[in-house]
């Protein structure tokens, strides 16, 4: 197996890249082709030895974080998001990861790879902890503005990522809404709730986010700007209560004996809460395994992005996705 791995795309590349490319050639016994500025790679690759696992493959050129997504994958056609799609659409790659511009990974994927035959938009996924376990949440920032046919499609595409990653038997998919009750929610909400009751999916309703974090859906399916909202604002206050706990437990000399005797609950508390146990998030509908990480990856982020790809090679994710898009929709 080859998994792509962007070297320019996390807010301090190539260090955490080229780390993590020799971590996850190791142990996860595959193949890492590193794509970046040679110039810049060369020396971090030496400092790490040979490895017969890693293979440098050169990009002129590099996103950066605050090009405009469209302009900069035109004028920067040889950036290494452009080459490492390319070796997967010419199938020397396997799945491509990068922590990189979201958009930039978008707008790469659909010129480089194209769109899943049948899949208006592509969604993009986020792994997010519950009272229960984990659940998938699509779209998280790749459409702002949506239509009812584009949730139904991310409903369909999310339960088989949730049922193939996740290892749920039958997931229940919920529909983002401000009340449980059937007619609550936008027209967006209210249009596309027919859809998913036709369909067949194994549709729980309209799901608050107390629904979503209490564990009651598997996939929680919304347009990409209440999507991103959701994410961001769900990670702003895990931040907020781990960093007021800290304090709390620290201020005297009684809470520190407490914080000591329960810490390997608190430590459970920050695995289950961390971004980085799930590295990166897929770009479904894309005609190619595509993972987006955050920007602030570090090296072990980036090891679980990897992991995270390799998995969904070894499920033949890609394939069952086009299988489920024709099923659903009659394509």
């Amino acid at each position: 197996m080859r998994i792509v791995l962007d070297a320019m795309g996390s807010d301090t590349y190539p260090h955490p890249e080229v780390q993590a490319a020799f971590e996850a050639s190791e142990r996860f016994d595959l193949e890492i082709l590193l794509v970046g500025q040679e110039k810049k790679l060369k020396p971090l690759i030496a400092e790490q030895g040979s490895s017969s696992k890693v293979h440098l493959i050169h990009a002129p050129e590099v996103l950066e974080m605050g090009d405009k997504p469209a302009r900069s994958a035109r004028r920067k056609s040889d950036n290494s998001m452009a080459v490492g799609m390319d070796l997967v659409k010419a199938g020397e790659g396997d799945a491509f990861v990068t922590a990189g511009n979201t958009g930039g990974a978008m707008v790469n994927a659909l010129f480089r790879l194209g769109r899943i035959r049948g899949v208006k938009r592509p969604g993009l996924t986020a792994i997010l902890p519950t009272k229960t376990g984990y659940a998938v949440a699509l779209d998280i920032g790749a459409n702002a503005d949506c239509k009812p046919l584009f949730l139904l499609q991310f409903g369909v595409m999310g339960a088989l990522y949730a049922k193939q990653v996740l290892g749920i038997a039958n997931p229940r998919v919920g529909l983002l809404s401000n009340g449980e009750e059937k007619g609550k929610g936008n027209q967006l909400v209210k249009d596309t709730y027919p859809l998913f009751e036709k369909s067949s999916l194994n549709f729980f309703g309209n799901a608050e986010p107390k629904e979503l974090f209490n564990g009651e859906v598997d996939v929680i399916v919304t347009d990409g700007f209440m999507g991103n909202v959701l994410i961001k604002s769900s990670e702003a206050v895990s931040k907020l209560l781990l960093d007021v706990l800290k304090g709390e437990l620290t201020s005297t000399f009684r809470t520190k004996i407490g914080a000591a005797l329960a810490m390997p609950a608190f430590k459970n508390v920050k695995e289950l809460l961390d971004p980085r146990e799930f590295g990166a998030a897929p770009l479904l509908g894309i005609d190619g395994l595509v993972f987006v990480g955050h920007g602030r990856s570090d090296a072990m982020a980036l090891v679980s992005a990897i992991r995270v790809a390799k998995q969904a090679v070894d499920t033949n994710l890609l394939t069952s996705l086009k299988e489920a898009i024709q099923e659903q929709l009659q394509i």
